[in-house]
C-alpha cells in the first residue's frame, strides 16, 4: 500500500488544500503531519498569543480528519528530521506541503528537500494556498518585483485564480505511525486575555457571519473604530484555516463595493509576500532607506514603555495600544495611527514597534507586520513617505463619538466627544480629576522633530 506525507505549516484546514489534496490522489493513504519546529521558537515566533490560535487550530484540524476517518499526528523537534522520521516510519515516497515565502522559510523547506532526496524520497512544493498569487508569478518589465501597490494590483485582479478543492471524504492514515498529543491553548502562560478562537471551523463561521452582515458595507465601515466592522479574518488568513483563493472567489460573486475594498485588502497581503521574497533583509533594513538616526530604546525608553503601555497621553493612540494586548489584535486604522506616532511623532525606530506587534499580534505575520511598519515610517513602498498622521485630527474622523477609547481608556468614560480626543485641554479641575497623563510630547514638538530629521520644513 503506497502512503504520502502531507505536511501542514501555515495551512490548518481541509477546504481548498492543494497538498492534501495531491497526497491523496498519489497514494493509497497519508500521514497528515504537523511539526512544531524548534526553529520556530527560537526564531521568537512562537509566541504566547499564536501558540494559543494554535493549539485550537491543531485541535480543529485534528477534529475535521477523524470525522474523515483519519486524523493528525503532531510531532516536536527539528522540522527536516521529524519529517524524515514520519517518512521512514510510514515507509512514504513522498512529502506534500504548501511553499512559503520567508527568508526563514525558504531556508526550512531547502533543509527538508536536501534530506529527504538524500534519502530517496521527494518532497512536492505547491503554490497557492496561503497567498492567492504566488511571489514572483507578476513582474514588471524592468525589474523582479513590483514596488508600489497600484500598479500591482492592477496586474492582480486581472489574473486568473486557481479554482477552488472542496475537502476530501475521506483521509486513511497509517495506525502504525504515531504521534504526540496535541497542545491545549489551557497550557499557554501569558495569552491575552480576550484572544479569539481559532480553528477552521470558527472560521467558516465567521466567515458567513460577516458575508451576511457587514461585507456589503465594508469599504464605507472599515475604519470606522468604535464600529469594529472589520472582517477580523487575519489570524485565520496567516494560520491558513481560510484560504485566501476561496475568499476572494465567494467574495466576486457578491459584486458591492464592499467585496471589492476587502478583495484589495487580500491583494495587500500577496503584494507584502512578493516584496519580501524579493528583498528578504525587508524584513530588518529599511527598504527604501532615508538615512535616519532613529530614538532607540536607550534615548526614548520613558516614550516608547508609555507607547506600549498606553499610557502616551493621547486617547486614541491609548486604546489602540490596550486593545492590543487585551485581544492579541488591534483594528487596521489603530494599527496605522499607532505606528506613525511610534515612528514619526516619537522618532523612534520603526523595528522597535514591529518587534512589540509580533509579540502581541495573533495575526503577526513577518510580511505584513514589517513592510507596513515600513510603509509607514516612509523607509518603505509608501509614495508619501513623509506624511505624519495627526492622532487628534484622525480621531475625530475615525471616532467622532469617542466610543473605541472609552471602550479602552476607562479613565476617560466620563468625558465626551470632542473633549475626549484632547483631555489635556480640560479645565484645571477636571483635568486633575482624572488618573490620565499628560502628553509624552506636543504634536507640533514632534512634527517639527521629525521634518529636521527628513531634512524638510515644509
Amino acid at each position: 500500500m503506497s502512503v504520502s506525507v502531507v505536511l501542514f505549516t501555515s495551512d490548518l484546514r481541509v477546504h481548498d488544500h492543494p497538498p492534501l489534496r495531491a497526497a491523496l490522489d498519489s497514494a493509497d493513504s497519508v500521514v497528515p503531519l504537523f511539526v512544531r519546529d524548534d526553529a520556530v521558537a527560537a526564531a521568537g515566533f512562537a509566541t504566547p498569543n499564536r501558540n494559543a490560535f494554535l493549539a485550537d487550530c491543531l485541535a480543529d484540524l485534528d477534529a475535521s480528519l477523524r470525522e474523515r476517518g483519519g486524523r493528525l499526528v503532531v510531532r516536536s523537534g527539528d522540522l527536516a528530521t521529524e519529517v524524515c522520521r514520519a517518512v521512514t516510519e510510514a515507509d512514504a515516497d513522498e512529502v506534500h506541503m504548501a511553499a512559503a515565502h520567508s527568508r526563514f522559510a525558504v531556508r526550512r523547506e531547502d533543509r527538508l528537500r536536501r534530506a529527504l532526496e538524500g534519502d530517496g524520497r521527494r518532497l512536492f512544493v505547491h503554490d497557492a494556498v496561503t497567498v492567492a498569487v504566488p511571489p514572483g508569478e507578476l513582474t514588471p518589465a524592468s525589474s523582479d518585483h513590483f514596488a508600489v501597490f497600484t500598479p500591482y494590483y492592477r496586474r492582480w485582479a486581472q489574473t486568473r485564480l486557481r479554482g477552488v478543492a472542496g475537502a476530501p471524504r475521506r483521509v486513511g492514515v497509517p495506525e502504525h505511525v504515531k504521534g504526540e498529543p496535541l497542545p491545549a491553548r489551557a497550557d499557554v502562560p501569558g495569552v491575552s486575555p480576550g484572544l479569539p478562537a481559532g480553528g477552521e471551523s470558527e472560521g467558516r463561521k465567521r466567515v458567513t457571519a460577516y458575508w451576511g452582515r457587514g461585507l456589503a458595507a465594508y469599504d464605507d465601515t472599515r475604519d470606522d473604530l468604535a464600529a469594529d466592522a472589520t472582517s477580523r479574518l487575519s489570524a485565520h488568513l496567516h494560520f491558513g484555516t481560510l484560504s485566501p483563493v476561496e475568499l476572494v472567489h465567494r467574495a466576486r460573486r457578491q459584486d458591492t463595493p464592499g467585496a471589492e475594498a476587502f478583495v484589495r485588502q487580500v491583494a495587500w497581503r500577496d503584494f507584502h509576500r512578493q516584496v519580501l521574497a524579493a528583498r528578504p533583509a525587508a524584513a530588518r533594513d529599511d527598504y527604501r532607506t532615508k538615512r535616519d538616526r532613529w530614538r532607540s530604546e536607550r534615548t526614548a525608553s520613558a516614550d516608547i514603555e508609555a507607547w506600549r503601555e498606553g499610557r502616551t497621553g493621547y486617547p486614541v493612540i491609548d486604546a489602540a495600544m490596550r486593545q492590543l494586548r487585551e485581544e492579541g489584535w488591534m483594528h487596521n486604522r489603530a494599527r496605522l495611527l499607532t505606528a506613525s506616532f511610534l515612528a514619526k511623532t516619537l522618532y523612534v525606530d520603526w523595528r522597535i514597534g514591529a518587534a512589540h506587534f509580533l509579540h502581541w499580534l495573533v495575526d503577526g505575520d513577518v510580511a505584513n507586520n514589517q513592510l507596513n511598519w515600513q510603509w509607514v515610517a516612509g523607509t518603505g513602498t509608501d509614495s508619501r513617505p513623509n506624511r505624519v498622521l495627526n492622532p487628534v485630527t484622525q480621531a475625530r474622523r475615525y471616532d467622532p463619538d469617542g466610543a473605541y477609547v472609552h471602550r479602552w481608556v476607562p479613565e476617560l468614560r466620563g468625558v465626551a466627544a470632542p473633549a475626549v480626543h484632547e483631555p489635556w485641554k480640560l479645565p484645571g479641575g477636571d483635568r486633575a480629576a482624572l488618573d490620565y497623563p499628560d502628553p509624552v510630547v506636543h504634536l507640533s514638538e514632534g512634527l517639527d522633530r521629525f521634518r529636521r530629521a527628513r531634512g524638510r520644513q515644509d
